[in-house]
C-alpha cells in the first residue's frame, strides 16, 4: 500500500458523517421558478379578493346612505305637498265663503256646494264688479272687436276681460312720433323750430324748448337718411357708402339718450345752454360759431396742463378760477353716453352745412 492510499484512508476516517439535516437544507436552498410564480399569484389573488371585499362593503354603505336620503327627501316632499294642498283647500274655502256672502248681499242665487264651476271660475268677482248677463257680455266684447269666447273661459273670466278692456280704454295713451327716433314729445313744425337766444325760466317754456330741439334733430336725421337713400347703387355698395350709412345709424342710436332727457326734462343746464347755442347758430347757418360752441361744450376751456403744473411753492392768484365756471368743464369726459350724443351732434352739424350751405363761405367748418 502506497503513501497516497494510506493518507486517503486516514482522512476519510477523520471526516464526520453527513447528517440528514444538512442534506435537506442543501436541497431547500434552491426552488423552482414555477413554485415561486405560483406563490406570487396566490398572494396577489388574496390581496385582490381583500380589496374587492372592501369595495363592495363601501358600495353597500353608500347605497344604504343614498336610500336613506331618498326616503327622507320623499317624506319632505310628501309633507310639503300635503301642506300646500291643505293651504289651497283653505284658500278655496275662504273664497267660496266670500262669494256666498257677496251673492247673499246682492240677492243673487246661491251656488250649490260642490259645483264644478267653483274650481273653474277662479277668484270671485269683487263687490264693485256686478255680474253681467251672458248675452250682454258677448255683445259688448264683439262690439269692442274682441273674441266673444276663449277656450276654457268661464262667464266670470269674460266679465273680467271686458272690465280690463273698459279700464284700458279710459287710460290715456301717450302719443309716440314716427320719426327716426320715436319720442313722446309733440314735434313742432319747421316754422316754429327757431330756438331762443336765452333759456326760458318757466316750466312751460322749457318744455317747448325741448320740443323744438327734438324737432330740429329729427328733421336733420330725416334729411340725412333721405340724402343717403338717393345715392346710386354703386355708391351705396362701396366701402365709403357703407361707412357713411353706418355713421348715420350710429348717430341716430347714440342720440336716443338725449331724446330721453328731452322727454324727462332732466338735461343739465350747462349742457342745455351749449346745445341751444349750437342749434341756434346752425339754424342761422353760422356753422363755425356752432362748431366753437361744440368745442366749448365737449372739451371746455379748462386748463389742460402738460409737464410741470406748479412752479414755485407759492399759490398764485386767480389759479382757483380755472375750474369755477361750468363752461370750463369738459362734458365729453363726463360719461360714455354724454360723449356719444355730443359726437352725434357734431355729425349732424357736418351734414347740416352740406344740406343747408351758408351764405358766407367763411362759416363753413373745416
Amino acid at each position: 500500500m502506497d503513501f497516497a492510499s494510506l493518507m486517503a484512508k486516514e482522512i476519510s476516517k477523520a471526516k464526520p458523517p453527513e447528517s440528514s439535516t444538512t442534506t435537506s437544507a442543501s436541497s431547500k436552498q434552491y426552488m423552482k421558478r414555477a413554485d415561486v410564480e405560483a406563490a406570487r399569484l396566490a398572494a396577489y389573488n388574496a390581496e385582490q379578493e381583500k380589496l374587492q371585499k372592501e369595495r363592495e362593503q363601501r358600495a353597500e354603505r353608500k347605497r344604504k346612505l343614498e336610500e336613506e336620503e331618498a326616503e327622507r327627501n320623499q317624506e319632505r316632499e310628501e309633507k310639503r305637498r300635503r301642506l300646500a294642498e291643505e293651504s289651497k283647500q283653505k284658500r278655496e274655502a275662504e273664497a267660496a265663503a266670500k262669494e256666498r256672502e257677496r251673492r247673499r248681499r246682492l240677492g243673487l242665487p246661491e251656488i250649490p256646494e260642490g259645483s264644478p264651476s267653483d274650481s273653474k271660475e277662479g277668484t270671485p268677482l269683487g263687490d264693485n264688479e256686478a255680474d253681467l248677463g251672458e248675452d250682454e257680455v258677448i255683445d259688448k266684447l264683439r262690439a269692442a272687436g274682441e273674441p266673444a269666447k276663449l277656450f276654457g273661459e268661464s262667464h266670470k273670466g269674460r266679465v273680467r276681460r271686458y272690465r280690463r278692456l273698459v279700464q284700458r280704454s279710459f287710460t290715456p295713451q301717450q302719443h309716440i312720433s314716427d320719426g327716426p327716433i320715436p319720442t313722446t314729445l309733440v314735434l313742432v313744425p319747421e316754422a316754429e323750430m327757431k330756438v331762443p337766444s336765452k333759456l326760458p325760466t318757466d316750466e312751460e317754456g322749457r318744455k317747448f324748448l325741448f320740443r323744438q330741439l327734438a324737432s330740429y334733430f329729427t328733421m336733420i336725421l330725416k334729411e340725412w337718411e333721405i340724402a343717403l337713400s338717393k345715392r346710386d347703387a354703386a355708391v351705396k355698395d362701396s366701402y365709403q357708402g357703407k361707412q357713411a350709412y353706418n355713421a348715420m345709424v350710429q348717430s341716430r342710436e347714440n342720440m336716443r339718450p338725449l331724446f330721453k332727457k328731452f322727454e324727462n326734462g332732466d338735461l343739465e343746464t350747462s349742457i342745455l345752454e351749449s346745445v341751444v347755442e349750437i342749434v341756434r347758430s346752425a339754424q342761422n347757418r353760422r356753422y363755425v360759431d356752432a362748431n366753437d360752441g361744440y368745442l366749448r361744450l365737449s372739451i371746455g376751456k379748462a386748463a389742460w396742463p402738460i409737464g410741470v403744473t406748479m412752479v414755485g411753492i407759492h399759490e398764485r392768484s386767480a389759479r382757483e378760477k380755472l375750474h369755477q365756471s361750468d363752461k370750463s368743464q369738459a362734458h365729453i369726459m363726463s360719461d360714455e353716453i354724454t360723449r356719444k350724443f355730443l359726437q352725434s351732434i357734431k355729425r349732424c352739424l357736418t351734414f347740416a352745412q352740406v344740406r343747408w350751405p351758408p351764405d358766407d363761405q367763411l362759416q363753413l367748418m373745416g
